[in-house]
């Protein structure tokens, strides 16, 4: 209300620096202002004292005070000198001798004006949008034009294409038949020349054939005489080879006459020696028996009873036995205690691996944390660098009193002088309005992303806590498992399973095992029928865990002996009870533990038959037989 027409005034250096083209314009509106500021100019209870501007405007404002109302305008009106005035914040300025009231249409000629221009502008841009709209179908159909005219001389190519290609086929058909013509021609000439030649080599071999059947006729006589002189010889070599045969008859008879000999008589010498160790055994038994005889009479003589002494040595052995079976009860509860503390140990060692997962589990996030702050730091160094400055010589040059908050206000102060000092970009708010939708989706989309991201991470977390523990209950469930088993296929015995690494997630896992009387070892270093016993203990103890419906054996009793098939058998024939084993074997021990044989058999050559039996009922046929 007050400065009304001011409001649109242009601030410059000095305004009656050219006054006089000012006045000279015609058919213009034109207010300016100096725009030198006056920081002093502040009188309480005025405009001057709530408004910042041009030292020009507040001194307007300076001599206009404030009132809430009215009827307090009116109050102070009166008391107010010839160049005072007040005004009220709904546009009522009194002063002495006037009264001014702004208010409706005519506040605001400036704005609708500016609104009109803005609709005006909305209404060219809406045309011109109109208008690109219409070049843009125009270019669309254009380029659709275009690309049919491209396919178009597209298949005009690929037809000359096609027809060149089928004139250089028919070029190079052309060639080769006139390359046959010329080759049949060629072929012709050397036929022909080789018939004469064929002609001088039949007169040639024809004299040939003259000869030879001069020389085959001489040939004939003389092959009658040889016939004669052959059969003779054919004669004598029958008989020769006749006397040849007996003689090889006679001299095998004599070989198997002598090996008979041979073998009687180191069968007599065999005889021979064992009578003789029998007679000198017989001879030291009679010696002892002699001995013997001498001592019970020498005791009988001297009246003694030997059966005290024999008493008396049964005691002593007894108490030798005692001792070692006391002895050997302490080393079996020493060796109970070690294992014992050998567990115990074990599980303060998977206790620390736990806790160690957890600190490293804790280490990982603070590395994440840490990569983030990286992240942002280079982040903000790049952008830094964009704008065109170093980061050295910003934190060189950084005061050591600087004041984040301060700078803020003095960059939104400049910010705003920057603003005033533009243009205005009528679009302005509808772009600002589209770039917040804008980064509101892009918010919601990294609020998802981030969301997810967490929700992810959180799951693998979980997957990875649950797979450790599962692994680790597994683990110890199997281990418990083949430490039962191990000492009944072994008949004592120690094996245990052992971690190869710290994360249960990609440690691995290796089998120790102690058999009887010897030290704990890897399964690698065990013998074949050990390593076999000890993975049988293994997979039994899994499928102790979580049994299968069938478990097929493929000749795993082939490395036992017979005792070590019979614990085998009677541990199948135990866990048969929940899992149907199927097993190949050639071992008779192993075949007596099961219900249903089937094999395979040959009773003629080169068939084979499927023979199946089933052992109870086979069992049933013979006791019934």
């Amino acid at each position: 209300t007050v400065l009304d027409g001011w409001l649109e005034a242009a601030l410059v250096e000095d305004p009656l620096r050219n006054a006089g083209a000012i006045a000279a314009l015609e058919d213009s509106d034109l207010t300016l202002m100096a725009a030198d500021g006056d920081v002093g100019i502040a009188v309480d209870g005025t405009l001057a004292g709530v408004t910042r501007g041009p030292a020009v405007a507040r001194r307007m404002l300076a001599r206009v005070r404030t009132a809430r109302a009215f009827d307090e305008a009116r109050e102070i009106a009166a008391r107010l000198g010839a160049d005072e005035s007040v005004v009220t914040p709904s546009g009522e300025w009194l002063g002495n001798g006037f009264v001014r009231v702004v208010r409706g249409a005519g506040a605001r000629v400036g704005v609708l004006a500016r609104e009109r221009e803005i609709r005006e502008a909305t209404a060219q841009a809406s045309e011109l949008e109109r208008t690109i709209a219409e070049h843009v179908q125009a270019v669309d159909a254009a380029k659709r034009s275009r690309i049919d005219a491209e396919q178009a001389r597209d298949e005009s190519q690929r037809d000359l294409y096609i027809a060149h290609r089928r004139f250089a086929e028919i070029s190079g058909q052309l060639q080769s038949q006139r390359g046959r013509i010329d080759g049949a021609e060629q072929r012709m000439a050397r036929v022909v020349e080789e018939l004469a030649g064929l002609e001088q080599k039949l007169a040639s071999d024809r004299d040939q054939v003259r000869e030879a059947r001069s020389r085959l006729e001489a040939t004939v006589a003389r092959m009658s005489e040889h016939e004669q002189r052959r059969q003779s010889l054919d004669s004598e070599r029958r008989a020769l080879l006749e006397s040849r045969e007996e003689a090889r008859m006679n001299a095998r008879e004599a070989r198997e006459a002598a090996h008979q000999m041979a073998l009687s008589v180191e069968s007599r010498r065999a005889a021979l020696a064992s009578l003789e160790q029998s007679l000198q055994r017989m001879q030291s038994q009679l010696a002892q028996i002699e001995t013997r005889r001498g001592e019970i009479a020498a005791q009988l003589t001297s009246g003694s009873d030997p059966v005290v002494g024999l008493e008396a040595e049964r005691q002593t052995y007894l108490n030798q036995r005692l001792t070692v079976d006391r002895k050997l009860v302490e080393a079996r509860q020493a060796l109970q205690e070690q294992d014992n503390a050998l567990r115990a140990l074990e599980q303060e060692r998977h206790r620390i691996e736990e806790a160690l997962g957890e600190r490293r589990d804790a280490i990982a996030e603070m590395r994440l944390n840490e990569q983030e702050h990286r992240l942002r730091a280079r982040s903000l160094g790049e952008a830094i660098v964009e704008a065109g400055f170093a980061l050295d010589d910003i934190l060189g040059a950084l005061p050591a009193e600087a004041d984040a908050a301060q700078w803020q206000g003095e960059l939104a102060e400049l910010d705003q002088k920057i603003k005033r000092l533009e243009p205005v970009n009528l679009a302005a708010i509808q772009e600002f309005d589209e770039q917040s939708q804008r980064k509101t989706y892009l918010d919601a989309q990294l609020a998802d992303l981030t969301t997810a991201l967490e929700t992810l991470e959180g799951a693998i977390r979980k997957i990875d806590k649950e797979t450790r523990a599962r692994f680790k209950e597994t683990f110890d469930r199997v281990n418990t498992g083949i430490q039962e088993l191990f000492p009944r296929l072994f008949g004592g015995g120690h094996a245990y399973l052992e971690l190869t690494g710290d994360d249960l997630l990609s440690t691995g896992v290796t089998i120790m095992a102690r058999p009887p009387g010897k030290r704990v070892s890897s399964i690698s270093l065990l013998s074949g029928g050990e390593k076999a016993l000890t993975a049988v203990s293994l997979v039994f103890s899994i499928f102790r865990l979580n049994p299968a419906p069938f478990c097929l054996l493929d000749e795993v009793d082939a490395p036992l002996d017979e005792a070590n098939i019979g614990r085998f058998s009677s541990l199948v024939t135990e866990m048969s009870e929940r899992v149907q084993f199927i097993f190949v074997t050639h071992n008779k021990g192993t075949m007596e533990a099961a219900r249903q044989l089937c094999g395979v058999t040959m009773r003629e050559p080169g068939v084979s038959r499927l023979v199946q039996v089933d052992l109870e009922e086979a069992a049933k046929l013979a006791g019934a037989a």
